[in-house]
């Protein structure tokens, strides 16, 4: 079993709630719009890190981290990139991969929307986990838990992060 932390959308800000909400992952997945190398550093500084750059992302980032990952978790096949859409309307830049070879799990993030979603014609899970920063329209924060249990996802937590908090700001 493995314990997910799951953000996106961060656009450089750094919380450290994110440790205290991500103490008790494994791992923490971050879905693009990372926003600086010193975030991403303090997150795999913090628990291992997958990422994938986002359409905000420079160039730093984009040598640190594809626009894509895809891999296994325990025994789930995960694909992940920033700008993916939502079942019934991937964007286009991913849906001839979800639909020649459906993973499991799907996560995206970008529109700051919060969104998780069964995709019953792929047979997927789709989670984006809104956004995680400061920059942007949303009124609350977003984070999501989860544990991988062989090929199951189980046990999700939405974590809500009012804007007005107490955070150490931008990097």
């Amino acid at each position: 079993m493995r314990r997910i932390g799951l953000l996106s959308d961060t656009h450089g800000f750094w919380d450290a709630k994110y440790e205290e909400y991500f103490a008790e992952c494994d791992e923490i997945w971050h879905a693009g719009d990372i926003g600086s190398t010193e975030v991403a550093r303090r997150l795999a500084g913090f628990r291992p890190l997958r990422a994938v750059c986002g359409n905000c992302d420079g160039g730093d980032l984009r040598l640190m981290f594809g626009e894509k990952l895809r891999w296994r978790c325990e025994e789930a096949d995960v694909l992940m990139t920033h700008i993916g859409g939502y079942p019934g309307h991937y964007a286009p830049a991913i849906r001839r991969q979800l639909y020649e070879r459906p993973p499991r799990l799907f996560v995206c993030g970008h529109s700051h929307i919060l969104k998780v979603q069964f995709d019953p014609k792929l047979g997927l899970l789709h989670i984006n986990p809104g956004a995680a920063g400061l920059m942007g329209w949303h009124r609350v924060r977003t984070l999501v838990r989860f544990t991988v249990d062989g090929k199951e996802f189980k046990d999700l937590e939405v974590i809500e992060i009012p804007r007005n908090n107490e955070a150490q700001g931008c990097l």
